[in-house]
């Protein structure tokens, strides 16, 4: 039985199917994607490529009907994929080991290809323009069981890396940054009531635009601290709690105080933009801040936290956002400050192992951008 077993998988069109495993794999980082009740064909998943989804199909197809339905089965698990991961155009590559008929360009986020061997794999143009170096990769000195061996101990090690990663950033570590915020809050509202000195702190430390307009530009930090009651205390101070320390756990520390920083001063310049001479205090802006940056850690990591951000965080920042609109007393306009804020300057800072240096160097001048932005209507345009 083993004889026959190692047979089989030997055979040409098993060993293509390792040798092109092994190179979206370990090459290109695509993650295999576990399908209930898919049979002779392997999903790949790589967000972050041209071709998002690429198949490797070894079924046999032999007409145009057979065609048609594998191509509306691929279309029914793509939407699937869609809503899991929330994106809304997947480009997918379905390769076919063993195809008779085929339409070319039967769909436009479906491109299909004819990989009936090696020699068709290495010359299709489609492979060629997408995966210019695959060609090479195909090559390999050890051969039979040597090379099924090699394959499937460099896919298992590449494998381990990877879960590695994923474990170091999803490790629980203790959000001291968060703490230190929510005490720094805590603080500057018990010790001015213990002072009987309460609104003369918030007189000096609010966001009030004249006065920063005059050089008091410490209150576009100080007002975030502050808060006009116990029950927005309370409120801000278990928002941080919840949201503050699974983000600062995903990006470390210094990450995390930079995007609550920038999210602070960005949603205080919002504010001061559209509340006039009113006053404004409390850590929301930054707290919505926290929950874009959150946002887009989690569209980076769509495989392991795309249903949370779909159903938890992106229905908070609108309910939020919503009640803000209707609610009278809320500084809505330092939300979406902070909330846009936080999002660019997470970019710009980056998501460990996601994160290329084009983007962060693109998110570093959007943030820096919309920091001018945010600083010239402040400062200079009355509405």
């Amino acid at each position: 039985m083993n004889v026959e077993i190692n047979e089989e998988l030997l055979d040409e069109k098993n060993m293509l199917v390792m040798k092109l495993l092994h190179y979206f794999i370990t090459e290109k980082n695509y993650n295999p994607v576990i399908l209930q009740g898919v049979e002779n064909e392997i999903w790949l998943e790589n967000l972050d490529e041209d071709y998002k989804i690429v198949r490797i199909v070894s079924s046999n197809i032999l007409n145009e009907e057979q065609f048609s339905f594998d191509l509306f089965k691929t279309k029914r698990i793509l939407k699937k994929i869609k809503r899991k991961t929330l994106t809304f155009k997947i480009p997918t590559l379905s390769i076919f080991l063993d195809i008779e008929d085929m339409k070319e360009n039967p769909s436009k986020d479906i491109t299909c290809v004819n990989a009936n061997s090696e020699k068709l794999v290495k010359n299709n143009s489609v492979i060629k323009k997408s995966f210019p170096d695959l060609s090479k990769k195909l090559k390999f000195t050890e051969k039979g069981m040597q090379l099924f061996i090699k394959i499937t101990n460099d896919i298992n090690k590449h494998n381990i890396v990877d879960n590695e990663k994923i474990e170091e950033v999803f490790r629980p570590k203790y959000p001291i940054i968060t703490y230190m915020i929510i005490g720094i809050c805590i603080f500057m509202y018990i010790v001015p009531l213990l002072l009987n000195r309460y609104d003369y702190f918030i007189t000096r430390l609010c966001i009030f635009k004249p006065y920063i307009k005059a050089g008091e530009y410490y209150r576009l930090l100080t007002a975030t601290f502050m808060h006009a009651n116990i029950i927005h205390l309370m409120f801000n101070c278990y928002a941080l709690y919840v949201i503050g320390s699974q983000l600062e756990s995903f990006l470390g520390k210094f990450k995390y105080l930079l995007v609550y920083l920038f999210s602070a001063i960005t949603g205080s310049l919002m504010s001061m933009i559209f509340i006039g001479n009113n006053v404004s205090v409390g850590a929301s802006g930054a707290i919505f801040g926290l929950m874009g940056s959150l946002v887009y850690f989690g569209m980076n990591y769509r495989v392991y936290l795309g249903s949370v951000v779909k159903t938890q965080i992106v229905p908070l920042i609108i309910t939020n956002l919503l009640l803000g609109f209707m609610v009278t007393g809320i500084d809505n306009f330092a939300h979406l400050g902070g909330l846009l804020g936080g999002t660019l300057i997470t970019m710009a800072v980056g998501v460990k192992y996601k994160t290329t240096n084009f983007e962060k160097i693109n998110g570093f001048i959007i943030s820096i951008i919309y920091l001018m932005f945010l600083v010239y209507m402040a400062f200079t345009v009355v509405l």
